[in-house]
């Protein structure tokens, strides 16, 4: 079957762009210039460009043009990032990010919920149990870098620093705010999928609806055996982030 105009369009800019050819920030050929350049219509010369807007590849701004848009850098997500001190000015996302203290910002809003079916099986607890939810976006260097929303046992934070979101960001991250309450972490759990953006999600991590996202399930677990913390779901871009996992093998 033959590909659409469009696709066939699309993809050859896209080569273009990988290739060097128009560099990020660099400007693309105006419209007509396209049409005449391709041999097709405005309609598919657009229909082409969305294509490549909606992939995050480039920009259009009013009388700007329509631009490479510049690519993020990739991050890498160690398997040991949760393993610093829980007192350090630092938290996992930071250490991921690669950035300092001061390049590091919240969007932040709480809420006290009940827990529903799914978030209950994560905690291993009745549904409706009351939890704090803590809905963050994490900026690296004033970009949306990650989307969270995370839930602490209203019976663990109640009336303590921890669930006044003032306090955000707290420096050594969720496990040095349970620490704080006396709570130690012997273990951390994730679970990764990866799916398209949903168009909250979109808006909020400033991606084309054509950018895939990884999602992620986070679960601190006290030494006690005691789910106290679960993150669901964290969000990154798909295209940028790299997840490591390191797995000793025993010798013998």
């Amino acid at each position: 079957m033959a590909q659409p105009e469009y696709q066939r369009i699309a993809a050859d800019l896209r080569r273009r762009i990988s290739s060097g050819e128009f560099g990020p920030g660099e400007r693309l050929p105006i419209l007509p210039a396209l049409c005449e350049e391709y041999g097709v219509s405005e309609v598919t010369v657009r229909n082409a460009l969305g294509l490549l807007r909606n992939e995050g590849v480039i920009e259009s701004r009013a009388r700007a043009g329509t631009r490479v848009r510049p690519r993020p850098p990739v991050h890498r997500m160690a398997a040991d990032r949760y393993r610093a001190a829980p007192g350090a000015k630092s938290t996992p996302f930071t250490r991921d990010q690669g950035i300092g203290w001061s390049e590091y910002r919240l969007d932040k809003r709480f809420e006290k919920v009940q827990a529903d079916t799914e978030v209950a099986a994560l905690f291993e607890c009745e549904a409706g149990e009351r939890l704090l939810a803590r809905h963050f976006v994490f900026y690296d260097n004033d970009v949306p870098t990650q989307l969270s929303t995370s839930y602490v046992r209203w019976s663990d934070v109640a009336g303590t620093p921890v669930a006044d979101p003032i306090h955000e960001p707290w420096p050594g991250g969720t496990r040095a705010q349970l620490a704080s309450l006396g709570i130690t972490v012997a273990r951390i759990t994730e679970s990764f999928t990866c799916g398209m953006p949903s168009e909250d999600e979109a808006a909020a991590l400033r991606i084309g609806s054509g950018v895939p996202v990884l999602r992620y399930t986070r679960r601190h677990i006290a030494d006690s055996g005691r789910v106290v913390e679960v993150a669901h779901p964290i969000v990154r871009r798909g295209d940028t982030t790299v997840v490591d996992f390191v797995i000793d093998l025993d010798a013998s």
